[in-house]
């Protein structure tokens, strides 16, 4: 299974378009080799750099496996909160130097019966045991 992006490219800069800097919308992302089995899709944007420890951008669970493509702006699936206090996407905005930005995508055999109000700890405890399989894509961000 393999995530990228045609924005960045793993282990380099995010553009300020997808920052607070920016428009402060996802970057495009592409998902291949989905494992069959698969009945669901998370994707977990969280910055493992900030200060008071991991930041999470983007809590997304049940995104249809068949998905190919999240477009610009797009909402793939129930959106959780993120440590903004927001159920949608929260880009990069590092109070200082350079943060890695990880883009995790999990297949799981199952969906998640999860509240909207979910977080990424919730998400966490209810794929444990259904992962058929991860992979991340990172990109990088600092703050002009």
């Amino acid at each position: 299974m393999k995530i990228t992006s045609s924005a960045f490219e793993n282990n380099k800069s995010i553009p300020a378009k997808y920052t607070c800097q920016g428009d402060d919308v996802n970057p495009p992302l592409e998902i291949s080799g989905i494992p069959n089995g698969t009945k669901s899709l998370v994707l977990v944007v969280d910055d493992p750099d900030a200060p008071m420890g991991t930041w999470d951008h983007w809590i997304v669970w049940n995104i249809k496996p068949d998905t190919a493509k999240i477009g610009e702006g797009d909402v793939p699936g129930v959106q959780g909160m993120n440590s903004f206090g927001k159920q949608d996407y929260g880009g990069p905005c590092p109070p200082s130097g350079t943060h890695r930005y990880m883009f995790k995508l999990y297949a799981l055999d199952t969906e998640l019966n999860l509240s909207e109000s979910a977080h990424k700890s919730d998400v966490e405890r209810a794929m444990k045991g259904h992962i058929l399989a991860q992979t991340k894509l990172i990109g990088l961000y600092k703050k002009k």
